[in-house]
């Protein structure tokens, strides 16, 4: 029952005080200062939407409130393994699905485009909602996946409890993307150019863990993971479909790539940036190395009740696993707002 849910949450954050401390910097720091986690999920399930056999890991009471934490590109689901535990002793039920090209993650279909556009990863996370009979979430995710859960909570706010998203608010455009940057804003952008080749496209197909590993360490370049924990997220980059969703979503955004005629519709909409109303947390680490806006750009886009929280302690692009109780506070405070 929800009262008795939000009891348990309650009850739960006065008596974990070791667990979760309340200055979002300080966990940040705590995290930091361990080593990284060989912990891994349990078994895998499936479930299917009218494009794809989505795999995902299921954390927590069943009862509970759900939380969906989405991964970004090029991670993976356990990018959450740390964070899922703490949600679940909270009482919620944590689901983590793998991205169209992750894991095992499959297009139902050889005729389906494998389409790495915002609006197609914004459709699979509704169907997949929807596939479970999930009426309302918390969402919450970075890079990809915070794209993604700022979609959901924009467009649909009624499926959407609360909000956390790393680096803000990430809803792109076409037109947007046409727009030249300056030169060293350019230059983190080196990947989308390479993206665009036919050599890039072959170029990651060849050495898709290398250039993995080599985004990791440009993003997070204080973030001492280990070889575990890299190949532990490695597995996924087989996927069969993961290259073409990957260059797919890149060249998309230069306009390099058609999307699909039935997401036309979708884009339309975000293209004018609508704004959020849902409640929201933002996030960001204070050694982020990957492209991402400064908040007081985006903190307008954000019209109900808002709050951003800058993580100390060399936390890098992937938030959640660098300081996974700074993110899972994050939700639980969300949840409360």
């Amino acid at each position: 029952m929800p009262e008795q849910s939000h009891l348990t949450r309650r009850h739960w954050m006065k008596t974990a005080g070791a667990l979760l401390v309340t200055g979002p910097a300080m966990a940040a720091e705590a995290v930091a200062a361990q080593p990284a986690s060989p912990a891994s999920f349990g078994p895998l399930k499936q479930i299917v939407t009218s494009d794809l056999n989505v795999a995902y890991v299921e954390a927590g009471p069943p009862t509970g409130q759900p939380v969906l934490l989405l991964h970004g590109w090029p991670y993976d689901i356990h990018s959450y393994v740390d964070v899922a535990p703490v949600l679940a002793a909270a009482g919620y039920r944590v689901l983590i699905p793998y991205l169209r090209g992750y894991g095992a993650t499959r297009f139902l279909s050889d005729a389906t485009p494998r389409n790495g556009q915002q609006a197609a990863l914004a459709n699979d996370a509704l169907e997949f909602l929807n596939a479970l009979k999930i009426e309302k979430a918390l969402v919450a995710g970075y890079d990809w996946g915070a794209r993604t859960a700022c979609i959901l909570a924009a467009l649909w706010p009624e499926r959407c409890r609360g909000l956390v998203s790393v680096s803000g608010y990430l809803i792109g455009s076409q037109a947007a993307n046409a727009m030249p940057l300056p030169p060293r804003a350019e230059l983190q952008w080196w990947y989308q150019f390479y993206f665009a080749t036919e050599r890039g496209r072959e170029g990651y197909a060849r050495y898709t863990k290398d250039f993995a590993r080599l985004i990791w360490q440009l993003a997070s370049p204080k973030w001492q993971f280990s070889e575990e924990t890299f190949a532990r997220s490695a597995q996924a980059f087989e996927n069969p479909d993961h290259v073409a969703v990957s260059i797919h979503n890149y060249r998309w955004r230069l306009k390099l790539a058609e999307g699909e005629a039935r997401f036309d519709e979708t884009e339309r909409k975000l293209a004018a940036f609508p704004t959020i109303a849902v409640p929201t947390i933002t996030m960001e680490g204070d050694a982020n190395g990957a492209p991402h806006p400064e908040p007081a750009t985006y903190a307008k886009k954000f019209t109900g009740r808002y709050e951003h929280r800058l993580i100390s302690g060399g936390i890098g692009h992937n938030l959640p696993q660098e300081a996974p109780q700074a993110f899972a506070q994050a939700v639980i405070d969300v949840d409360g707002f």
